[in-house]
């Protein structure tokens, strides 16, 4: 071996295996999901991912950083369906979207048990208050978008005008939330299923809404 093959072989001793950080991020979601974010060791992650820990800080930051990009993860992949339901021609069809959307995601068996954003406070101590303030940011933010798309229906005559938005999106927030409790305690889909049913049954009447189709 000449002289310039040995320093190209000896400068590659102790690089880092190439890795796809899609697929790395994916499984660190992955472990949250399932852990919570104190649940989840760094161990727990690297093994995960399939790399070390300097290649984790290299490309991600620390566990809070990459916790954060698995949050965008998930509400761009899992939870996508939240902002596809809000686009909804109705406010009926976009609750019905919404809540069948959740007991799809909660119910799927690739999925871990559960809501992330319900899954990753668990347990959260002192230390982990950052993390408990970004999960209840987005989780209000989640239900400003319902609120504001309900004040719309208002509007449009689809809801009637004494309709309070923020209670209703409450409401359908709350659902949503509990259900995602009630998965993780291994409610099945067709109890699921119910409480859509259940929810729609209680929905606010209105000529726009009349004939609408109840979930389940």
């Amino acid at each position: 071996m000449g002289m310039q093959s040995k320093r190209q072989a000896a400068s590659t001793v102790g690089r880092p295996r190439a890795f796809d950080v899609d697929e790395a991020l994916d499984q660190a979601l992955k472990v949250f999901w399932r852990k919570g974010y104190e649940g989840a060791s760094l161990p727990d992650l690297t093994r995960a991912m399939g790399i070390n820990r300097p290649s984790l800080y290299a490309a991600f930051g620390n566990k809070e950083a990459l916790f954060r990009k698995a949050l965008d993860r998930y509400d761009d992949g899992p939870a996508a369906y939240v902002r596809e339901a809000l686009e909804e021609p109705t406010a009926r069809a976009v609750v019905q979207a919404l809540l069948r959307g959740t007991v799809d995601l909660l119910s799927c068996p690739q999925n871990p048990h559960g809501c992330l954003m319900v899954q990753g406070a668990l347990s959260c101590g002192r230390t982990a208050n950052p993390i408990r303030r970004e999960l209840a940011s987005r989780r209000a933010a989640g239900e400003a978008a319902i609120r504001r798309r309900l004040k719309r229906a208002i509007s449009d005559g689809d809801l009637p005008a004494d309709t309070d938005a923020g209670d209703l999106a409450r409401y359908v927030s709350t659902v949503m939330q509990g259900m995602a409790v009630q998965a993780a305690g291994g409610a099945s889909r067709k109890e699921l299923l119910r409480v859509v049913k259940m929810a729609l049954r209680a929905w606010p009447a209105s000529g726009a809404c009349v004939g609408a189709s109840h979930a389940g």
